[in-house]
């Protein structure tokens, strides 16, 4: 199972906003990342907590650019965290391996045409509205009917735009349009959303609000529920990756 390690270079990320917003630091993090474990480090410029504020492709580059180019350089695999479609071109043109939607397109469909005309790898995300919207959005019949429904569209728009379907990466958006108990709904049926949509997925829990109702601190949660993914998702992505790499050894011993 990969490991993506998250790698904000923001000031406003709801977990770890301002802690890696220089160029160096988050260099430094980047590499740590790797060392702890990290299979690919995912880097975002802007934070899609619930409720931040966009901004524009041009500030979330300068952001990045430093950080991607200087990861790279260093054999390492990026992921970059954006829905900007200049963004993840230029991304891309510098050496970014993946592209991590978390509006699988809705916002800027030109981003489908950028990675079509790529080697790049696409993670397409299940969302409703944007971060302002989470709460009033999440409103479901049946969670996992609808977001099989959803991302089936989502999907076929992507491929429409010459996206191979090999190069996709799938994610349910756990925290996004989605409150309450629906996240670890999703998690209690996901063996159903891949029955319904065969292919890599990608969990991205970590951290995030419903964790806190388990009773742990979020990260020794994170790695929990990260080892219960175990031969079941493509990657998990993850604030600590030591805890999850330790995680998923012991779930390797006990399923390999």
């Amino acid at each position: 199972m990969d490991i993506l390690g998250i790698l904000n270079v923001t000031p406003d990320s709801f977990s770890d906003g301002g802690n890696w917003d220089s160029a160096e630091r988050a260099l430094a993090r980047g590499r740590q990342l790797i060392a702890d474990g990290a299979t690919i480090v995912d880097v975002g410029g802007e934070s899609t907590r619930p409720g931040a504020s966009s901004i524009g492709a041009y500030e979330e580059w300068s952001r990045i650019q430093p950080v991607v180019e200087g990861l790279v350089s260093d054999d390492i695999t990026v992921s970059v965290d954006t829905y900007h479609a200049a963004t993840a071109e230029r991304a891309i043109a510098a050496g970014a391996a993946i592209i991590n939607d978390v509006t699988g397109g809705r916002i800027e469909p030109d981003i489908h045409h950028v990675v079509a005309g790529s080697d790049a790898h696409y993670v397409l995300q299940h969302s409703r509205g944007g971060p302002a919207t989470t709460v009033e959005t999440a409103v479901y019949h049946d969670i996992i009917a609808d977001i099989a429904d959803e991302m089936t569209a989502m999907i076929d728009v992507a491929t429409a735009a010459g996206i191979d379907p090999a190069r996709l990466i799938l994610d349910p958006g756990l925290g996004f349009s989605k409150v309450g108990n629906q996240d670890w709904d999703v998690l209690k049926r996901f063996d159903e959303l891949t029955d319904r949509l065969p292919g890599r997925w990608l969990i991205g829990h970590s951290r995030k609000r419903f964790l806190a109702t388990a009773g742990l601190d979020r990260d020794h949660s994170t790695a929990i529920v990260s080892a219960l993914l175990y031969g079941r998702a493509w990657g998990v992505r993850v604030h600590e990756p030591a805890m999850t790499a330790a995680a998923l050894d012991i779930a390797g011993r006990i399923h390999d």
